[in-house]
């Protein structure tokens, strides 16, 4: 039987090399600003920010001469900037999703496992809890260990009088 051609020594392997290599970037630095720029972009300050940059761009094309104006057009290119922070804006927002989908769904892990734990610890307990009990109806209590020297001592007196009548006389 002959082995496979991959599998021998003596046959050169075929080495697949990609057209275009992939750009190497650190993902956790990649994703950590991606975070960043999500979290700025929900602020108060963001949307002032954007705001104000709107407002100058429309102001200033609006007023300025036109050899000033950068947006000949009525405000093209100032959509064509909002569109283009927007296409960037978006996979950022998911990738700061996805990381915390995954933070969230390891603390979920971390809490399952623990209340696992917890659920087990509390069987436990209970399980103790009813032999203690079991324990403690076969263990006489104080009242029952009074009632029965009380029980005595009557007994005993009546032994040592037996005849009421014996100690009038």
């Amino acid at each position: 039987m002959a082995e496979p051609r991959r599998n021998r020594l003596d046959t050169p392997t075929d080495v697949r090399r990609p057209l275009v290599r992939r750009p190497s970037y650190d993902a956790d630095a990649f994703g950590s600003f991606a975070e960043q720029f999500a979290r700025f972009m929900g602020t108060a300050r963001f949307l002032l920010y954007m705001t104000l940059f709107v407002g100058i761009w429309l102001v200033w094309n609006w007023l300025a001469p036109e050899d000033l104006a950068w947006d000949l057009y009525p405000f093209i290119f100032l959509t064509l900037m909002l569109s283009l922070q927007a296409s960037y804006a978006a996979p950022l927002i998911l990738l700061a999703q996805n990381r915390q989908e995954d933070r969230d769904r390891v603390i979920a892990e971390r809490d399952r496992q623990a209340n696992a734990r917890a659920h087990a610890d509390m069987e436990f307990l209970a399980r103790e809890v009813a032999s203690l009990r079991m324990a403690i109806g076969e263990v006489a209590t104080r009242d029952y260990v009074r009632s029965e020297l009380r029980a005595l001592l009557a007994e005993l007196d009546e032994k040592r009088s037996p005849d009421p009548r014996a100690d009038e006389e």
